[in-house]
């Protein structure tokens, strides 16, 4: 049976910290639901479960996992050290339309207002069944993330308004950077050309840096 959404942060955060010390299969057990043999084909498996078990019901809408709470729930693959092992996807970028919109209107704001942290222990060479669900802790940006993530997402959105895409690396922006996101190299969308001439591109994705995450997560291990 599917867990009814929280009542209210501080449930979220009781739901999810009785989670630390689990492995997935002992999760998956939990909740009746089948583990991959691995995440090459179901890389958002970990995600789902988490999901699952804490009772989220955004599903895939443009809006937080837990709208009722306004709380968007990230989950952390860490190596043994605790350091993050990947770039953390946010949301799709919108492709066309760019310049129409404001960073307190987007997606990639309204996601990351609230986030509750989910870090697994997930190096490479522990079989997934085995990964080790940690401590989740909340987490808002202060003033300085917030100023960093706003200019980052304007400058790729003026890149994406200005036809630019072919210009934009993994290492632009400070926190955020964006990256193609599709399953294969033939799911294209339509996108603005060098000449202002529409497209077709790969989407794309926004996604949080290594550096950004690795600096949240020693944040809160210092607040504890």
């Amino acid at each position: 049976m599917r867990p009814s959404p929280p009542d209210s942060t501080a449930e979220l955060l009781h739901r999810a910290h009785a989670l630390a010390g689990l492995t997935l299969t002992e999760l998956a057990d939990e909740l009746h639901q089948s583990l991959p043999a691995d995440l090459r084909r179901d890389k958002g498996t970990v995600g789902q479960l988490i999901e699952l078990a804490l009772g989220a019901s955004a599903g895939s809408k443009a809006e937080p996992d837990f709208p009722h709470l306004a709380v968007e729930l990230k989950t952390l693959p860490v190596d043994r050290t605790g350091k993050p092992l990947e770039s953390t996807y946010v949301c799709v970028a919108p492709m066309t339309g760019a310049t129409l919109q404001r960073w307190q209107d987007s997606w990639v704001c309204r996601k990351l207002q609230h986030v509750l942290w989910v870090p697994v222990l997930a190096a490479r060479d522990i079989p997934l069944g085995d990964r080790m669900i940690g401590r989740a802790f909340l987490w808002q940006p202060n003033m300085q993330q917030q100023q960093l993530l706003q200019q980052d997402w304007e400058e790729l959105m003026d890149l994406l308004a200005l036809g630019g895409l072919d210009q934009i690396r993994g290492a632009h922006g400070k926190v955020l950077q964006l990256r193609p996101k599709g399953a294969n190299s033939k799911a294209l969308t339509l996108a603005i050309g060098p000449g202002g001439e529409p497209v077709q591109a790969l989407p794309r994705g926004f996604y949080l840096k290594t550096s950004f995450t690795s600096q949240i997560l020693q944040q809160a291990t210092h607040n504890l």
